[in-house]
């Protein structure tokens, strides 16, 4: 085939979307030569042989069970809520403790005696 024709052909298809890309890869998935394929789509076999493996790897991504880690901002997000956590269990320990003082302690300077 001829270069201008060769070229025709790969401007007449265009740009590759993510489906046909998939769709590409899963013919080489199933066995198609690289070669082959690659003079078909007009894509270069190392275009092609990216795809793949892009797809691959995402693919085994996907299948990890794992959560992704987290971020530096979801730790120090994770970080400030145990913050307010404690100081919320320690403001709540100090007002029962307040109170407590206040009903044993006849003269307890929060307490009004004045009536």
């Amino acid at each position: 085939m001829k270069k201008q024709q060769r070229q025709d052909r790969t401007a007449e298809r265009g740009r590759f979307s993510a489906k046909r890309k998939k769709e590409a890869v899963l013919r080489l998935l199933k066995g198609e030569e690289l070669d082959a394929l690659s003079r078909e789509l007009g894509v270069a076999a190392a275009v092609l042989s990216e795809w793949r493996e892009k797809f691959l790897a995402g693919a085994e991504a996907n299948l990890k069970s794992r959560e992704p880690e987290p971020e530096p901002a979801d730790n120090e997000v994770l970080r400030l809520k145990a913050m307010v956590g404690e100081l919320m269990m320690k403001n709540e320990l100090l007002a029962e403790k307040a109170r407590l003082l206040e009903g044993n302690a006849p003269g307890f300077p929060w307490k009004k005696s004045r009536g």
